[in-house]
């Protein structure tokens, strides 16, 4: 165990350590782990701990853009107890993952441009100190890794993914993901690149596209978008045609369909 020491303004010196029994779960599903702890020099009252799940966002003010941390998920995993001093205490938690959750690993490998974590909070003497982020890796839904291996079928080459700060229809959390891919096969001809966002809940989800449509001789370049939803017990071959569908559509129009 890699114990971290927390509380360190307040001389406390209490040391903590979580521990993810795995850390690759799916939205929706259950993330399990245990929190370590041991006592300082002194027996201190610790009045609580917490996990925060957080996620590196990026925001777009103006002309300003930067990155900042959003707790999306807030569980209490220990009450009000008295830590000797130097005793060691171990308190094991679970935690449903929301089913908005951004994906941050495909076929068990992190993906690039995504950052999310698990952040421990001890609360000691009316104040709270936050621990290091232990990272968390979130594998896409049985539906998601469809789509994704569909766009790459088609010939679309993954770029980068990232968070962005904003609530999209439909969603619950304060930001939203996007995929970002190179455009392949036949349709480089019709675009530059093309971003993907997935819209989970408890029995389907959204797929959001927005592609950087390529300009003509005459024409200029410009956007398009299409959203469908593809149901959890839907045949791979429906959701192989709705996402054509969606990308023909995008192809032929121009601007907001």
């Amino acid at each position: 165990m890699v114990f971290r020491k927390l509380m360190a303004a307040f001389g406390a010196g209490v040391e903590v350590d979580t521990v993810l029994t795995d850390s690759g779960v799916r939205p929706g599903g259950t993330l399990r782990g245990v929190v370590h702890f041991r006592g300082g020099g002194a027996d201190y009252k610790v009045e609580g701990i917490y996990l925060d799940l957080t996620a590196v966002v990026e925001v777009e003010r103006g002309d300003e853009e930067y990155k900042t941390s959003y707790g999306f998920l807030r569980q209490q995993v220990a009450g009000t107890f008295q830590l000797a001093a130097g005793a060691q205490h171990s308190q094991p938690f679970e935690i449903v993952i929301p089913w908005e959750t951004p994906i941050s690993a495909i076929g068990g490998h992190p993906l690039h441009g995504m950052r999310l974590g698990v952040q421990t909070e001890l609360a000691l003497a009316g104040a709270m100190d936050k621990g290091d982020l232990d990272p968390l890796f979130v594998n896409p839904l049985p539906a998601q890794e469809h789509v994704i291996a569909a766009l790459d079928r088609l010939g679309f080459g993954f770029k980068k993914a990232d968070l962005e700060r904003g609530t999209l229809r439909g969603s619950t959390m304060p930001f939203f993901q996007e995929i970002e891919y190179y455009a392949g096969g036949q349709w480089r001809r019709h675009f530059n690149e093309l971003e993907l966002t997935f819209i989970a809940g408890p029995r389907q989800m959204d797929v959001i596209l927005e592609a950087d449509k390529r300009g003509g001789f005459l024409t200029s370049s410009h956007d398009a978008y299409n959203r469908f939803t593809v149901r959890y017990d839907d045949h791979p071959g429906t959701v192989d045609q709705a996402l054509q569908h969606a990308l023909e559509q995008m192809a032929r129009r121009r601007g907001w369909l």
